[in-house]
C-alpha cells in the first residue's frame, strides 16, 4: 500500500486533517486525535495524518499521565483489544489489526508491546513506512531498546535505505556486541550500502552475483573481530591495518573513514583520529555523525594532553589547555547547532553548556527548543528549572521541575535530582514542610543521596 499525500486524499479527509492539525496546535489534543484517527481509518496510507496523530497521543498521555496503578489497570482493560488485534494479525486481517493497534496506542502511545504490535500490523498491511514512523518515535523514548532498533534496521533494509539500515544495526551491535545475528545484519547492511554506490555496476560489469560481493564485503573480518569481548592493542592495530588497506583500494568509501576514526580513538591515538575524520569531513561535508565524531576526538585529545601535563606537574599549562578545550566545545556546539538547526540533542547540549557558563537567557532559549524532543525532554525541563532558579524566578522553576517530575520514571536517577531541586526551592521560599516532603521521597529511594539523610533526620528531631 503506497503512501498517500495530503493533496491526494479526498476533500472531506483533507478538511478533517486540517482541523485536526489546528486542534493540535491549540493544545486540544483529544479533539485532534478524534479527527486524525478518522483520517487514517478512511485512508490508511495517509502517513502525515498518522504522524500528527502519534504526536497528539503522546502529548495527551504526558499531560494526563497517572499513577503506576492507573497504568496497570488501564493495561488490564486494554487486554481484550490487544488479544483481538493479535488474533486478527494471525488470521491475515492486517487492516483490522492495524485499527485495533491504533486504539491501543491512543490510550498508551509509549507502551512498547503496543508499538511492536502496530509495527507488525503496519508491515502486514503493506505500510512499512508507518511502522518506521512509529518505531522512530519509540526509539527517542527508549534509545537502548534492542528489539525496537532491530525492527527498525530490518525495515530500513526492506525500504532500501542501506545507510539508515547500517547506522541502525551499528547501534544494535553496540547493545548486543556478541550477538551473531546482529553482527551479520550489520555486515549485510554495510555491503548493501557499498553496493548502492558502486557495487551493482561491478556486478553488471563482471557478471558476478550479489552473494559473491556480500561474501567478500569489506566489513566481514572487522565485524568478526569486534565480537571479541576485549580488544588488545594488537587486535586494534590489526584492524586498523586492514581498514587502511581497504581505504587504499576504495578511497571514497566514508564507512572506512568512520571506522578508522573509531579505532584510532579506541587506541587513544587522537591525532590520527582527528586527521582521518577531517579527511572524511572534506570528502562528505554535512554529515552530522562524522562532525560529532571529529569534535569528540579533538576534545578527547585535549583532555589526554591536559592530563599528561598535570602528571608532569605543569598545572598552569594543563589549566590553559582545559580552558582552550572548553572554548572549543562551546564554539563547536554553536557551529553545529547553526548547521543542523533541527537536531534537538545538539540544542540540549548547547543549552546545558550555556547554563554552566551562566548565559541563562541563551540557555533557556536552547532548552525550550530541546524539550520538544522526547529523548531529552525530561533533562531539558530539569535544566530549564535550574535556569529559572538561578534567575530567582522560583515560580517558573517549580513549574518546569514539576513537569519534568510528572514525566520521569519512578526509578529514574533524574527523579532524585528533580526532587532535590524542588526541596531546595521550597527551603528558599520558607516552605519547610514541602521541602521535607520532597527530601523524604529521595530518602526512601536512596538514603545516601547528597545530604538528604541529614535533612530528613533533622526534621524528625525537630518534631
Amino acid at each position: 500500500m503506497a503512501e498517500v499525500t495530503v493533496d491526494r486524499v479526498p476533500r472531506q479527509v483533507r478538511d478533517m486533517f486540517n482541523k485536526g492539525c489546528m486542534a493540535f496546535e491549540r493544545g486540544n489534543y483529544e479533539y485532534a486525535i478524534d479527527l486524525l484517527m478518522a483520517c487514517v481509518e478512511a485512508v490508511p496510507g495517509f502517513l502525515q495524518a498518522r504522524k500528527f496523530l502519534r504526536a497528539a497521543e503522546i502529548k495527551l498521555f504526558q499531560e494526563k499521565k497517572g499513577s503506576l496503578f492507573s497504568r496497570m489497570t488501564g493495561g488490564f482493560s486494554s487486554m481484550p483489544t490487544y488479544m483481538a488485534a493479535m488474533a486478527a494479525l494471525k488470521a491475515g486481517k492486517a487492516q483490522n489489526a492495524l485499527t485495533q493497534a491504533e486504539k491501543l496506542l491512543r490510550n498508551d502511545p509509549l507502551n512498547v508491546k503496543y508499538i511492536m504490535l502496530f509495527a507488525d500490523a503496519a508491515i502486514a498491511a503493506g505500510l512499512p513506512e508507518a511502522a518506521v514512523q512509529t518505531l522512530e518515535v519509540a526509539r527517542e523514548t527508549y534509545p537502548d531498546d534492542a528489539d525496537i532498533i532491530e525492527h527498525l534496521g530490518h525495515l530500513y533494509t526492506q525500504l532500501e535505505q542501506p545507510k539508515l539500515a547500517r547506522q541502525t544495526f551499528e547501534r544494535l551491535c553496540e547493545l548486543r556486541p556478541h550477538d551473531p545475528a546482529a553482527i551479520k545484519a550489520l555486515k549485510d547492511a554495510t555491503a548493501r550500502e557499498s553496493m548502492s554506490r558502486d557495487g551493482w555496476a561491478k556486478v553488471a560489469a563482471t557478471g558476478g552475483s550479489y552473494r559473491e560481493i556480500l561474501k567478500d564485503t569489506e566489513e566481514t573480518q572487522l565485524l568478526e573481530q569486534k565480537a571479541k569481548a576485549v580488544l588488545t592493542d594488537k587486535d586494534i592495530d590489526s584492524l586498523i591495518k586492514e581498514v587502511l588497506g581497504r581505504l587504499q583500494t576504495d578511497p571514497d568509501n566514508i564507512a572506512h573513514y568512520r571506522e578508522l576514526g573509531r579505532l584510532y580513538t579506541q587506541k587513544k591515538d587522537f591525532e590520527a583520529a582527528v586527521e582521518i575524520l577531517t579527511r572524511a569531513v572534506e570528502k562528505n561535508p554535512g554529515d552530522p555523525e562524522i562532525d560529532a565524531a571529529l569534535a569528540n576526538a579533538k576534545i578527547a585529545g585535549m583532555s589526554a594532553r591536559a592530563e599528561a601535563l598535570r602528571a608532569e606537574g605543569k598545572v598552569q599549562e594543563a589549566e590553559a589547555l582545559e580552558m582552550e578545550r572548553e572554548q572549543f566545545r562551546f564554539d563547536n556546539l554553536n557551529d553545529r547547532v547553526r548547521r543542523y538547526p533541527h537536531d534537538l540533542k545538539l540544542r540540549y547540549e548547547l543549552g546545558v553548556m550555556l547554563f554552566e557558563n551562566d548565559y541563562l537567557n541563551e540557555a533557556i532559549q536552547q532548552l525550550q527548543l530541546a524539550q520538544r524532543g522526547l529523548q531529552q525532554r525530561v533533562s531539558a525541563l530539569y535544566y530549564l528549572g535550574l535556569c529559572f532558579k538561578a534567575k530567582n524566578q522560583y515560580d517558573l522553576a517549580v513549574e518546569q521541575l514539576k513537569k519534568a517530575l510528572s514525566e520521569v520514571g519512578t526509578l529514574d536517577d533524574r527523579r532524585k535530582d528533580i526532587l532535590y531541586e524542588l526541596g531546595q526551592i521550597s527551603e528558599t521560599l520558607g516552605k519547610r514542610e514541602d521541602a521535607v516532603s520532597y527530601y523524604k521521597q529521595i530518602y526512601q529511594m536512596d538514603i545516601g543521596y547528597k545530604d538528604v539523610a541529614q535533612k530528613v533526620e533533622a526534621a524528625y528531631q525537630q518534631k
